[in-house]
């Protein structure tokens, strides 16, 4: 990163690689399409904490914690998903992290 292009999103956070949290909700056909699996293997892949669900209403939900170019990597990732999946909206809520180890899918 290039000197001043840093970006901290995490309030009173100061270290050399700031980390975030972005909590995410994806609408479309997410569910029954390997959405969650592919999720959880790109944020593994990526480094990123955090987990991925499913949701009574059809959309699917994940929190992706580390730093801020991974999430964003994996936020950027959700308006994709899966192959066979067709999103159609992603909303994403920034807050601080909260120390997830790990990531899971969650039933």
């Amino acid at each position: 990163m290039a000197e001043g292009d840093s970006i901290t999103k995490a309030a009173g956070k100061s270290s050399d690689m700031a980390h975030t949290r972005a909590h995410v909700f994806v609408s479309g056909r997410v569910q029954g399409v390997y959405y969650r699996a592919t999720t959880r293997e790109r944020a593994q892949d990526q480094g990123v904490n955090g987990w991925v669900r499913n949701l009574d209403d059809g959309r699917v939900e994940a929190v992706f914690e580390g730093p801020d170019a991974d999430v964003e990597a994996m936020v950027e990732f959700c308006h994709e998903g899966s192959e066979r999946a067709n999103v159609t909206d992603v909303e994403v809520e920034y807050e601080d992290p909260e120390g997830v180890d790990g990531f899971e899918v969650r039933w």
